[in-house]
């Protein structure tokens, strides 16, 4: 079995995502590792001053210091299982970790005011 470890190592050795990283990533996480990917692949992974947020196909998740709002978070998941997390969170690990953050200097509050 793969641990949530291997594969962040893996990923940190790779610099990217390759496709034994992935492969490790979806073998731990399951279909909330390929939507994390996936996230990621499009560049919905975006940092603003003040969070980061996961850019969903019906909202936007704003993560903070490794949690989520999402009801899969709220509901489903187990927070003291590291291979059980939402795929948001997954998706700013992954992207942190290659370097792979659409940055933007402002705050999210401003963005929101457009939405």
């Amino acid at each position: 079995m793969i641990s949530v470890e291997e594969w962040q190592d893996s990923l940190a050795q790779a610099g990217e995502l390759t496709a034994p990283v992935v492969d490790r990533i979806i073998t731990v996480h399951g279909s909330r590792g390929e939507r994390a990917i996936e996230a990621v692949a499009e560049a919905r992974v975006k940092e603003y001053r003040d969070f980061t947020v996961v850019v969903g196909h019906t909202e936007e998740y704003v993560v903070e210091d490794g949690e989520c709002p999402c009801e899969d978070s709220v509901y489903n998941l187990d927070r003291d299982d590291p291979t059980q997390q939402c795929w948001h969170t997954l998706a700013v690990e992954i992207a942190h970790r290659i370097d792979a953050v659409d940055h933007h200097d402002m705050w999210y509050s401003e963005v929101r005011e457009f939405l």
